[in-house]
Formats: structure tokens, sequence, C-alpha cells
């Protein structure tokens, strides 16, 4: 088996369009999973006990069922409750739901390393309870975690392929389509590897940035 360069270059666009939809749904879902982490996170502090505990046990099922599960539940058992969704939505909103329970612990670790002594200096100044979180607890405790939400977006971009099971037009997809028309798979499945790499290789960069930058705070 010898590699075809004529071949890779004419399946190269379809394979960068199943990338722009890997982008794209990994970015939607990651915004997702980083505003729902923290919604959870907060609701977590409710003082209602009973409150608490549904959160909990909410995440925790999220967070331990696998992913793919979750993606035939919301693409092939919602629409008999009435619930349509497109296969990219679906994917995007199951990513996003999926990794907020993970992003809701990184911000709860973020939340429990602010120092005690900010807490009582709020306490001390009597200041609203909004303002306590707004402008002294979540920023200090966002700064904090970044650079592990950032790892968070990586894992996201390299569980994109199970995005497959509901025909999302995703990188695999792509490379399992023209593949199949050609029965040629070694030069799809190769690129769609070297693309994986590449793009990680560049996020696990920046994440190291930021890991760099915000080390001291």
């Amino acid at each position: 088996m010898t590699w075809d360069w004529q071949y890779s270059g004419d399946i190269l666009p379809d394979l960068l369009s199943g990338l722009r939809y890997t982008v794209i749904a990994t970015l939607a879902g990651y915004v997702i999973a980083i505003v729902l982490g923290l919604v959870w996170t907060l609701l977590r502090r409710s003082p209602s006990r009973v409150f608490n505990q549904a959160i909990r046990w909410i995440t925790e099922f999220i967070r331990s069922t696998p992913l793919i599960p979750q993606l035939y539940f919301v693409f092939f058992v919602l629409p008999a409750w009435g619930i349509t969704i497109g296969s990219l939505t679906a994917g995007i909103i199951t990513l996003g739901v999926h990794y907020s329970t993970y992003t809701a612990e990184v911000y709860r670790a973020g939340i429990a390393d602010v120092p005690k002594g900010q807490w009582e200096a709020c306490t001390a100044l009597n200041l609203p309870r909004s303002r306590v979180w707004l402008d002294v607890i979540l920023p200090q405790a966002i700064r904090r975690v970044i650079p592990t939400l950032g790892n968070y977006l990586i894992a996201m971009f390299k569980d994109s392929p199970m995005l497959l099971a509901i025909n999302v037009a995703e990188l695999l997809f792509s490379a399992y389509k023209v593949g199949s028309q050609s029965l040629q798979f070694l030069e799809p499945i190769t690129i769609v590897g070297l693309l994986f790499v590449v793009v990680s290789v560049i996020s696990s960069i920046l994440v190291r940035r930021l890991e760099r930058r915000y080390a001291t705070i």
C-alpha cells in the first residue's frame, strides 16, 4: 500500500470542511460548558440541603455516564417526546452539558482556593452578596482555574469524533465518507490524525502560556 498524493490533495477540501464543523462544535460546546459549569457550581452553594443534593446527583449522573449514550438520548430519544434537534445542535448541546459537569468541579476548586480572608473582608465591609461574588470571589477564582479550563477545551476537541455516532459531518465523519467512496482509507484517516495532532499541539501551547501567566496568582 503506497501513499497517493493526488488523492490526498483531492480529498483535503472535504476534510477541512469536516474540521470546520469539528471546531464549531467544540467551541460552541465549550461556551455552554464554561457557562453552565459556573451555574452548577453556584447552585451547589444553595443553603437548601435538598436542592444542593439534587444538583449534586444530576451533575454526578451526567459525569458518570458515557458521552455516546447521551448523544443517542438527545438525538434519537427526545424526538419521541416531541423535541427534535438537528445533529450538529444536538452534538453541541450534549458536549456542552457533559463537560459542564467537569468545569463545575474546576470552578468549585477555584472558589475553595480563594483565601478565607477575602470572605471575611467582604463580611466586615457589609458588601451585598451580588458584589461579593461578582467583584471579589469569582474574578479571583476564575483567574486561578483558566489553565485547567483550557485543558478541557482540548479534551472536548479530542472527544468531538464521537459526534460521528449521530451523523455530524465532523472531521472523522468526513474521512469515513471519502474513504468509503474510494475504498482508500489510508490517506483520509492519516490526514485526520495529523489535523487533530496539529490543532491539539497548538492548543496545548496556548494553555501552557496561560499556565505560566497565571502561575503566580
